[in-house]
């Protein structure tokens, strides 16, 4: 018999009443309006039951919930309120706690996240990430922006200050200037992976601003080779190598598009510099342009001092990582590597130093022989950070070999049979720029593919120690030629053929010896 003095306990036997078996909802004596009981359940069962329901409902530690708290979580149950409504309460809790709420957050982060084989993560992207990225994009363009842009000094000392010197003289400044910035990489690539970056690109900028300064009030051959071929060349080697390998430590997938966009500031450089000593030669003078140019250097490479760092865990600094380790270059692949890059730098600062001549030599318009070296920088914009996007899916090496190709086709087939043809000319300068491009953004990725993360530095370094002697001696040795020849290039071109023809035949010996013949995997 229902209880009358407990409505609670009616609502639950009710409750009781309004199902059936198999869970789902019945007829309860509510909905039918017999006022039929329960013969199965008396008062006794109906409190308990009324019980264990005002627990769940208030959340009280009865045992009853204690024992329910403990099974798992199942379907609620509908329980009409005191005015007839039916509302759902659990009659069950779970004891599993929730997951955290910033799950979804880190799932997120965890899918753009890459692991190397050595177990460091790389986050692929975000703020940080890219901050650090442009931040070598400016140490870029006011360092290597100045090694692209040698070509429109070459052509106005020769003309001006150093007009009683033969080419091969005055080429070797040049070679001077092009050898430290990459034979520096032998002890500043160890340091960076030992102290960072910041340390190396404050020193390199003071460097190389002080030496654009004091180039202005140079006026002898030594000088400028002191000046400029010693000095500058140090401080752009300070910044140069961080600035290429920094990306390195937040990208590892992803690698070839962040070297690459990186390496853009050098192309951008090598474009703005150029215009800008073309308009200011003429206008306010020799030591006033270089003093500009220092202070467009300033601003560039202020704002990258304080956006580059490193974040993969510091090798210290001893004498086991700060000396050279020739050892490494008995690995095949490395080794063709590096020979691959020497034989393509011995080549390429060829046309940057002598394109602007050729053009005078040929009777271009002086605006127009200047103005090549810009149009050859923006191909070598597009070329610095398409091929290493390209390179991101289709393979590192399989991308250089394809760029490399491109460069020895523009050599052989458009500037030498060029002649002085305006046309031509203006080609192969793009073009040239942009296959060359890879040269100097997607090379470092490539060595890079050859070692372990925390090894980079000095595997960079090694590399580019064996490449400055080819930076030495490339552009003497085009200048010795074209000196020979009368003042006549086609041998200096045939030269930077046969240069990117060894580069190519190397790079390809090093993608086989990595992943084998098959031109469709991916290394």
């Amino acid at each position: 018999m229902r209880s009358q003095n407990n409505p609670i306990a009616g609502r639950a036997d009710s409750h009781q009443e309004g199902h059936d078996d198999t869970g789902h909802p019945g007829h309860s004596e509510r909905d039918t309006g017999t006022g039929c009981e329960s013969d199965s359940e008396g008062p006794a069962p109906a409190a308990e039951k009324n019980s264990q329901d005002v627990g769940a409902r208030q959340g009280l530690d009865t045992p009853a919930n204690e024992e329910q708290r403990e099974q798992p979580l199942h379907d609620e149950k509908a329980l009409p309120d005191q005015d007839g409504n039916s509302v759902r309460l659990s009659r069950t809790r779970s004891s599993q706690p929730s997951p955290p709420a910033d799950s979804e957050n880190l799932a997120r982060l965890g899918s753009r996240m890459s692991t190397d084989p050595d177990g460091n993560v790389y986050p692929e992207g975000g703020l940080e990430a890219y901050l650090v990225v442009f931040g070598c994009f400016l140490c870029l363009f006011g360092s290597f922006g100045l090694v692209n842009t040698i070509g429109t000094f070459q052509a106005y000392l020769s003309e001006n200050q150093l007009k009683d010197y033969n080419q091969s003289t005055i080429s070797w400044i040049f070679g001077v200037f092009s050898f430290p910035i990459f034979f520096g990489g032998l002890q500043i690539g160890p340091i960076f992976d030992a102290k960072g970056p910041k340390g190396l690109v404050l020193v390199g900028s003071t460097l190389v601003i002080g030496s654009l300064i004091a180039l202005g009030f140079c006026t002898e051959y030594w000088q400028i080779m002191v000046v400029f071929g010693v000095v500058c060349a140090a401080g752009t080697s300070m910044v140069f190598t961080p600035a290429v390998a920094n990306p390195g430590h937040y990208f590892f997938r992803l690698r070839g598009r962040a070297t690459g966009l990186a390496a853009t500031g050098g192309s951008v450089g090598g474009i703005v510099f150029p215009l800008v000593l073309d308009a200011l030669f003429t206008k306010i003078g020799f030591a006033w342009s270089t003093r500009v140019l220092a202070l467009i250097c300033f601003v560039s490479l202020g704002a990258g001092l304080m956006l580059v760092k490193s974040r993969l865990p510091r090798q210290r600094a001893t004498m086991e990582n700060i000396m050279p380790d020739l050892r490494i270059l008995l690995e095949p692949v490395f080794a063709c590597t590096t020979l691959g890059i020497s034989c393509i730098e011995w080549g390429l600062f060829v046309p940057l130093t002598y394109i602007s001549s050729y053009a005078l030599h040929h009777g271009m318009p002086k605006g127009l022989s200047y103005q090549l070296l810009a149009i050859l920088n923006v191909g070598s914009f597009f070329g610095r950070w398409v091929p290493g996007y390209i390179s991101d899916y289709t393979g590192r090496f399989n991308t250089m070999i394809v760029t490399v190709l491109m460069c020895l086709l523009s050599v052989s087939c458009l500037w030498l049979p060029a002649n002085g043809n305006t046309a031509m000319t203006v080609s192969f300068a793009f073009i040239f720029g942009f296959s060359s491009g890879s040269n100097i953004g997607l090379t470092p990725v490539c060595v890079g593919q050859t070692c372990k993360t925390e090894n980079y530095g000095r595997y960079y370094a090694t590399a580019y120690t064996v490449v400055s002697f080819g930076c030495l001696t490339g552009i003497p040795i085009g200048g010795s030629i074209l000196t020979r020849n009368g003042g006549e290039y086609w041998g200096l071109i045939t030269w930077t053929s046969c240069c990117y023809l060894g580069g190519l035949v190397f790079f390809i010996a090093a993608r086989v010896l990595r992943v084998g013949w098959n031109p469709f995997k991916i290394d």
